[in-house]
């Protein structure tokens, strides 16, 4: 295999190889990343950080009537534990959770630290058309 080591006009170091060769260490780089990825999420699930959900609970969750609505019941929590939790009203927080609410980002993030979870998992799955 022939590897050239050169210098471009402006005097960058490249190296020049062949096509087979760039594949194989762009698989191996990629490899290495997945392997990054299983460990980061095996350590996030030993420490508590992150949870796994079985296929009952993915079928809550496709049924419940918003993701904070389902990770709520999940935690246990009444409507007034969470909206105490959380620092909003009542009145908002079922608001928000049946649909005919908004919210913005802080009161979002609010939620997702109340319920320990990512601030991604409360934000509904966009619709597949």
């Amino acid at each position: 295999m022939t590897i050239v080591r050169t210098q471009t006009p402006s005097g960058e170091s490249i190296v020049i190889m062949p096509e087979a060769e760039f594949e194989r260490l762009a698989a191996l780089a990629e490899d290495a990343s997945d392997l990054q990825t299983l460990v980061t999420s095996q350590t996030r699930l030993a420490s508590g950080e992150d949870e796994l959900l079985n296929e009952a609970d993915l079928d809550a969750l496709r049924h419940a009537p918003s993701p904070l609505a389902f990770w709520r019941a999940r935690r246990g929590l009444s409507t007034t534990e969470l909206a105490a939790r959380s620092g909003i009203s009542h009145a908002d927080l079922t608001a928000i959770e049946d649909g005919t609410g908004t919210s913005d980002i802080v009161v979002l993030r609010s939620l997702a630290d109340a319920l320990g979870v990512d601030l991604e998992d409360l934000v509904p799955a966009a619709p597949v058309i």
